[in-house]
């Protein structure tokens, strides 16, 4: 369990449920982890993202799930509410599955509702799942790092706090910096950073892939260079939720694709 607060000096501790953040990966329910299953069974109830695949939430009783997701330029339920509806079902009792996509510490948010439940003496427990960050670009046949093309990776999000005056990712130290950057929830901003990045000094034709849907059914990939992906994207109808993969390591997919193509590939390039 995540240390934080003692639930015993609550003089709740005997009435109080336990809250479960929980990772499900990049959606393949095969890529659950063990853990992960176990906990979404036996829960009582389920807040869940928009991003855990659609036959994970599938195999989940109606009568125990909550969507709680959010989507970019959609609906979307405030932070403040599912903060306070964890807090007020494990005040019943409750065992609580927060349940989110990929890994719930990593662009997921969950951090803030750790702190939130600690400061509310909720009993919880961090429950990590395989990010999207890694595992997207691999089933596409892209490594993050290779020996011979990068030797880091940054990992961005592509969708800030709305409510900040100005953005925190330096662009300008990411291009300088070199390696692959992976881009979580950037699809819609592609333009932008695009420009940014070769403003900055990026080449124009450095590869770049996208990556829709990573494991879901219907994945699809799409490939370009840093001048050309705006125009790719638009002509192949690449939507939300996609992964941006920047660097030459893009460009190493080339040489993997047909076999994952003729050895069970799951996804079709755009």
């Amino acid at each position: 369990m995540s240390e934080g607060v003692d639930p015993s000096t609550t003089g709740e501790a005997a009435d109080l449920g336990t809250v479960f953040l929980v990772g499900s990966g990049p959606g393949d329910p095969d890529l659950l982890t063990v853990k992960a299953a176990r906990l979404i069974e036996s829960a009582d109830v389920v807040l869940h993202d928009k991003l855990p695949g659609p036959e994970i939430l599938g195999e989940i009783p109606a009568e125990k799930r909550e969507d709680v997701g959010k989507r970019a330029g959609g609906e979307w339920t405030p932070q403040e509410y599912t903060n306070r509806r964890l807090v007020e079902l494990a005040r019943e009792g409750k065992s609580v599955v927060r349940l989110k996509g990929g890994d719930p510490f990593v662009f997921g948010r969950g951090g803030e509702e750790a702190e939130h439940l600690a400061d509310a003496g909720v009993p919880f427990e961090v429950v990590p799942g395989v990010t999207s960050a890694i595992a997207g670009p691999a089933v596409a046949g892209i490594p993050v790092t290779h020996r011979d093309h990068a030797s880091s990776v940054s990992f961005v999000t592509g969708h800030e706090d709305p409510t900040k005056e100005e953005s925190a990712v330096d662009w300008d130290a990411l291009a300088a910096t070199g390696g692959t950057i992976v881009v979580l929830m950037g699809v819609g901003k592609l333009p932008a950073y695009a420009a940014e990045l070769r403003d900055a000094g990026l080449a124009g034709d450095t590869p770049v892939a996208l990556v829709e849907r990573a494991t879901w059914p219907g994945m699809r990939v799409a490939t370009g260079t840093l001048d050309s992906i705006v125009e790719v994207r638009d002509e192949a109808g690449i939507e939300p939720p996609a992964i941006t993969v920047i660097g030459d390591v893009a460009a190493a997919r080339d040489r993997v694709v047909e076999f994952l193509r003729n050895d069970g590939g799951r996804g079709d390039d755009a």
